[in-house]
């Protein structure tokens, strides 16, 4: 899989503002900017992304993904301390 593929998955299936994939096509770490992440906690944010991955976690299709999950409150405030 490579990062234009995963992209699109997590974009179908979770309210994206933003979606940024590194990695090497098994190891990717993603920064994921949504409004569905709003009162939710890390762990909770995370599972909702795995939810748009179903099964290529499991069947190794995706080995790895590290993520930061952001909501657009968050990740503005993130952009303008940088």
């Amino acid at each position: 899989m490579n990062a234009a593929q995963l992209k699109d998955i997590i974009a179908a299936g979770l309210e994206c503002e933003y979606i940024e994939l590194d990695g090497d096509g098994r190891h990717w770490f993603a920064t994921i900017v949504s409004p569905e992440f709003e009162g939710k906690r890390q762990i909770q944010r995370h599972q909702r992304v795995y939810a748009t991955l179903g099964s290529r976690m499991a069947t190794d299709e995706v080995h790895a993904l590290s993520m930061k999950t952001l909501t657009p409150q968050e990740w503005r405030s993130e952009q303008t301390q940088a």
